[in-house]
C-alpha cells in the first residue's frame, strides 16, 4: 500500500466513525430539543445533498491545486460541523435557542457543513489511491483499501456510541468535535504532495458510462435496503431484542469483507469483480425477500453486502483507470457523489414502495443489482498506458 495513502485511509476510517456516531445521536437528542420527524429527515437529506454536489467541487479543486488544499477545507467543515451542532443542541435545551434556530443550526452544521467536509476526505483518499498507483492489479487493491476504511468507520461509529453513552447521552456530542480536530492536525501534519505519474493514458469517456450505471444501481440497492430493512426488522421479528442491529452490522461486515479482505487476496480485475459481485447481491435479495427470522435476514443482508462491496470496488477502480493522473480528483469526486445521489433517492423511493407493499423495496432492490450485473456485462473502459512520443 502506498505510504501517502495511510494518513487518508486513517482520516477516512475515524471521519465515517464521527458520521456515525453523530447520526446514531441525532434521534434521541432531536427528541429533547425538540424536532419532528419530517425536520429529522430534512437533516439527512441535506448531508446527502451536500455531499452530493460538493464532491465535484472537491475533485476538481484536487486536480488543480493538489491534495492539500481540499483537506485543509474539507476538514475544516469536518470539526465545524460538529462543533455547531453540539452547541444547537446545547443552546436548544437551555433555551438560549428557539426551537426553529436550533433546527435551522443543526440543518446547518450536522447536515450541509458536516456533509460537505465528509465528502472531501473520501475524495482525496480515492484521487491519492489514483495517483500513487499504477496497474490493474494495484489501482484496485488501493481503491479496497478505501472502501474499506469507510466500512470499518461505519461498523466502528455505532460501538463507540455505546461505549460514550454508558457516561452521558451527550458525550459523543462533545467528544466528535474534539476528535475531528486532532485528526485534522494529525493528517495535515503527515499528508505530503503526491507525484503525479506521467504515464498517459487514452481516455475514451463514453466507455465509463456502463460503470457509472452500474454504481449507481448498486448504491441505489444498498440505500433501498438499508432503509426498509428498518421496516423489515419491526414486522418479521417483532419483539427480537437487537434485531436492527445486528441486520446494520452483517452489512457493514459484508462491506469490510470484501472491500478489506476478499479485494485484495483474489485480485481480480474491476470487470471480474462487477460481474460476480452484482449477481450475488442479488442473490442475497431473493434471500432476504423470504427470510422469516433475523437470522436468516442477518445471513442475507451480509450477502447482498458482500456482493455490492466486491462490485462497487470494480466501479471505483475502472473508473479511476479510465482517465490519467490529470483527471484522478474529478473521477473520485464523481464517484463519490454517485454514492451520495443514491442516498437521496433510496430511502424516500422505499418509503414509497414499502407503503405499497412491504416486499416491493426489497424487489426493486434486487432489480436494481439485476440491471447493474446486465450493465457489467458491457465491455468496460480499457487501461491503456502509452509511452510519450
Amino acid at each position: 500500500m502506498p505510504r501517502s495513502l495511510t494518513p487518508l485511509l486513517a482520516a477516512v476510517l475515524v471521519i465515517y466513525s464521527l458520521h456515525q456516531l453523530l447520526t446514531s445521536v441525532v434521534a434521541p437528542l432531536a427528541r429533547e430539543l425538540p424536532l419532528t420527524t419530517t425536520q429529522l429527515s430534512l437533516v439527512f437529506t441535506a448531508a446527502s445533498v451536500a455531499t452530493t454536489l460538493a464532491s465535484p467541487f472537491w475533485g476538481l479543486l484536487l486536480d488543480a491545486a493538489g491534495v492539500r488544499p481540499v483537506l485543509v477545507a474539507g476538514l475544516a467543515l469536518c470539526v465545524a460541523g460538529p462543533a455547531g451542532f453540539a452547541a444547537a443542541v446545547a443552546f436548544g435545551l437551555n433555551e438560549t435557542l428557539t426551537p426553529d434556530l436550533a433546527f435551522a443550526m443543526v440543518l446547518v452544521f450536522r447536515g450541509l457543513l458536516f456533509g460537505a467536509g465528509l465528502a472531501s476526505v473520501l475524495v482525496a483518499a480515492l484521487a491519492v489511491a489514483g495517483l500513487s498507483t499504477h496497474g490493474v492489479v494495484e489501482r484496485t487493491r488501493a481503491i479496497s483499501f478505501v472502501g474499506a476504511a469507510q466500512g470499518l468507520g461505519i461498523v466502528l461509529g455505532p460501538v463507540a456510541v455505546g461505549v460514550l453513552a454508558v457516561a452521558s447521552l451527550w458525550l459523543p456530542l462533545y467528544v466528535a468535535p474534539v476528535v475531528a480536530l486532532l485528526v485534522a492536525v494529525v493528517v495535515l501534519v503527515t499528508v505530503k504532495p503526491v507525484e503525479r505519474s506521467q504515464e498517459p493514458v487514452e481516455v475514451r469517456p463514453l466507455e465509463l458510462v456502463p460503470a457509472f450505471g452500474a454504481g449507481f444501481l448498486l448504491y441505489l440497492s444498498l440505500a433501498i435496503l438499508q432503509t426498509v430493512v428498518v421496516y423489515l426488522a419491526a414486522d418479521r421479528v417483532r419483539g427480537t431484542s437487537g434485531a436492527l442491529e445486528g441486520l446494520l452490522f452483517a452489512s457493514g461486515i459484508g462491506l469490510l469483507l470484501a472491500q478489506g479482505l476478499l479485494v485484495p487476496l483474489l485480485k481480480w480485475s474491476p470487470s471480474k469483480l462487477s460481474r460476480i459481485g452484482s449477481p450475488i447481491a442479488v442473490a442475497g435479495c431473493a434471500l432476504l425477500a423470504v427470510s422469516p427470522s433475523s437470522a436468516l435476514m442477518s445471513l442475507a443482508f451480509l450477502v447482498v453486502s458482500l456482493g455490492i462491496g466486491l462490485a462497487i470496488t470494480g466501479f471505483g477502480a475502472a473508473a479511476s483507470l479510465g482517465v490519467g493522473s490529470g483527471r484522478q480528483g474529478l473521477m473520485a469526486g464523481l464517484v463519490t457523489a454517485t454514492g451520495g445521489l443514491t442516498f437521496i433517492i433510496g430511502p424516500m423511493l422505499s418509503a414509497l414502495l414499502y407503503e405499497v407493499e412491504p416486499i416491493a423495496p426489497v424487489i426493486a432492490a434486487g432489480l436494481a443489482a439485476l440491471l447493474a450485473t446486465g450493465l457489467s456485462l458491457v465491455p468496460a473502459a480499457r487501461y491503456v498506458p502509452h509511452s510519450v512520443g
